[in-house]
């Protein structure tokens, strides 16, 4: 059996190739850069075209995004989420209509009020990648209402590791507390202290992707723990793991407005079909600090 997963080189890509290796699936991997995987653009409906068409996988992931809310990447999202998953399933479409597609989501996509989410919560595109996310979703339920193609939605809530770049604020927390134990005197800015997420890691979320598409049903589905930390929980289990006081090394921005007080997860759906998060908040701050 064969999966190609478009994204390879994040954090989902690597880890979910890495499950499916020892589920004995062949992973052909894309993305950019071309390092260890294939170099290609999911926007490039030939490039996309032939590789499907060559390979008629088993399964097929769409991982690939920017994470960025910024209206500056409008464009790049509408590029490599959109276009990407249009280029997808019009190509599975043609050439492997009974193969199994995911496409991720994101929570960033539903109408937030402060209360935990679930799959009935309305979508609110209250950014330039909350858009791009939800013209995907219509594109997926397009072609598996008209086509009945099997395709699958994991709206995935905040998720880190190790891999994580340090554009993500938890990844550069813990960059700069790992500096800070060998003896740097850094500040770390922070916007909100009491902004709630939730802190899942992204190898336990991929194992939810593997359980998803492995359903006959075709599910949409949040993927979380539905488990809330503020970034200040966060910044304190960091520090505490280096016996320092995390006001000496913390500032925090005049006048930033944080895009939620909360955003979490009710994940009723995906529990009930057998999966639940393996790491837990303190075994992630462990993680992240190795």
């Amino acid at each position: 059996m064969k999966a190609i997963i478009f994204g390879v080189s994040g954090q989902d890509g690597y880890y979910l190739s890495k499950l499916l290796e020892k589920e004995n699936i062949k992973v052909i991997g894309v993305c950019p850069s071309g390092k260890n995987c294939i170099k290609g653009d999911v926007s490039n409906i030939k490039f996309v075209e032939n590789l499907i068409k060559k390979h008629k996988p088993e399964y097929i992931f769409h991982l690939a995004a920017i994470s960025s809310t910024s209206h500056n990447f409008l464009f790049d999202n509408h590029k490599i989420i959109c276009m990407g998953s249009l280029n997808i399933l019009e190509s599975s479409r043609i050439y492997c209509p009974n193969t199994k597609i995911f496409l991720s989501g994101s929570a960033m996509q539903f109408k937030n009020i402060g209360k935990p989410i679930n799959e009935k919560v309305v979508f609110d595109a209250s950014s330039a990648y909350s858009l791009a996310r939800i013209h995907s979703t219509y594109a997926a339920r397009y072609y598996r209402d008209k086509f009945n193609m099997k395709i699958y939605i994991g709206y995935f809530f905040n998720h880190d590791s190790p891999l994580r770049t340090e554009q993500h604020i938890n990844k550069r927390i813990a960059e700069s507390v790992k500096r800070i134990k060998n003896g740097s005197e850094e500040k770390i800015e922070i916007g909100d202290l009491k902004a709630k997420k939730e802190f899942n890691f992204a190898g336990d979320i991929v194992e939810a992707v593997w359980i998803l598409v492995n359903q006959e049903k075709k599910y949409e589905a949040v993927v979380g723990s539905g488990e809330a930390h503020s970034i200040e929980d966060f910044i304190k289990h960091c520090f505490s793991e280096i016996n320092k006081n995390w006001r000496d090394y913390v500032i925090v921005k005049a006048g930033f407005a944080s895009d939620y007080k909360i955003l979490v997860s009710d994940p009723m759906l995906i529990k009930s079909i057998g999966w639940k998060p393996k790491t837990n908040f303190n075994q992630l701050v462990k993680m992240m600090l190795d």
